[in-house]
């Protein structure tokens, strides 16, 4: 759709993403990006100095649409305080991962290619990693795990899930049937929950 006045910035971000939607993180170009909207390069290079400042933004977009999906499998997963749902929460946390990945590729890959430091502050705020801390944080507050046993914790949750995405996406877990897939990460899930 031809771009024909406002914000030319988020009309380019806006085509990047998808280009990173459909294609992954190779595909954000920002000639391509232009073209889409309907703008000269040079244009697009008045909002960007070059590639990495639009894989930058993607990249906080793609992160900030993870944590809105996070977010939400977290707050459907469970009421209360107690044990139970603490860990109900957890185990949604690392279910929302895995989710992302799966059916939005290009944007996972796009949101994982970039570091925290890296990210918009804004897209912080929300950020996947920052809401497994919180998680980690309600299992200790709640008495599931010591203090002791959370130092480091999110290396080890956000390893595993990652580990399992990347097997779905490009591994052998790929042709495995959903019900075995969905076996496979429930026990995933368990040992992290059992481990930390």
């Amino acid at each position: 759709m031809p771009y024909h006045h406002g914000n030319l910035r988020e009309a380019l971000i806006a085509a990047a993403t998808q280009l990173a939607a459909e294609h992954g993180p190779d595909a954000v170009v920002l000639r391509e990006a232009a073209r889409r909207v309907g703008v000269s390069h040079n244009a697009a290079y008045r909002h960007f100095a070059d590639r990495d400042a639009l894989l930058r933004a993607v990249s906080a977009r793609a992160m900030t649409e993870f944590g809105q999906l996070m977010a939400t499998r977290i707050a459907g997963s469970a009421t209360g305080h107690d044990k139970d749902a603490a860990a109900a929460r957890f185990e949604a946390s690392g279910r929302a991962y895995v989710e992302f990945a799966t059916t939005h590729p290009g944007l996972f890959r796009m949101a994982c290619a970039w570091s925290l430091g890296d990210v918009a502050p804004d897209a912080a705020v929300n950020h996947p990693y920052a809401q497994l801390s919180e998680r980690l944080d309600e299992l200790v507050s709640t008495g599931v795990i010591t203090p002791a046993r959370r130092q480091n914790a999110e290396i080890a949750a956000w390893s595993a899930v990652h580990g399992f995405a990347m097997l779905v996406l490009d591994g052998p877990l790929s042709v495995v049937p959903p019900d075995e897939r969905e076996r496979g990460l429930a026990e995933v899930l368990r040992v992290v929950r059992e481990g930390i």
